[in-house]
């Protein structure tokens, strides 16, 4: 399974994610492709390539009716993502700190903020990989 990190770093996956968290929010019970595809402006192979991206990592779930597919969030795969950031957002004063109640809307700052350390992240693991691959593909281990 792909590293969480490196499923959100992807700003297409970030949108159909977010996407799919306000269909929920007005009630829908999934949203197909096509309304993916309309709602994003991106063609049905792009949305259809990441939306399997997102399957692998549990971060959505389908539902089959008849020939259409439904999309669904299934957000506690992000429970790693909020374990990694919540020392960085929450200072040890901040003891009686809780989640808004509200999902918030990213403005362009924000989610390039966003873009940006879940490349960070990724890029950290990947050099972090690359450092140990010497010791782990040594012969005798």
């Amino acid at each position: 399974m792909a590293d969480i990190f490196d499923v959100i770093a992807d700003g297409t996956r970030r949108e159909i994610l977010q996407l799919l968290l306000s269909r929920s929010a007005d009630g829908e019970r999934g949203t197909s492709v096509s309304h993916i595809v309309h709602e994003l402006g991106v063609s049905q192979p792009t949305v259809s390539k990441h939306l399997k991206v997102l399957r692998e990592a549990s971060l959505v779930s389908v539902r089959e009716e008849g020939q259409h597919r439904y999309y669904s969030l299934s957000p506690a795969p992000l429970d790693e993502v909020d374990d990694w950031l919540v020392p960085f957002i929450v200072g040890d004063d901040d003891e009686d700190f809780a989640y808004p109640l509200t999902t918030p809307v990213l403005t362009d700052s924000a989610a390039h903020a966003a873009e940006v350390v879940g490349r960070a992240a990724a890029s950290a693991k990947h050099a972090v990989t690359s450092a140990f691959k010497p010791f782990r593909d040594r012969p005798g281990r």
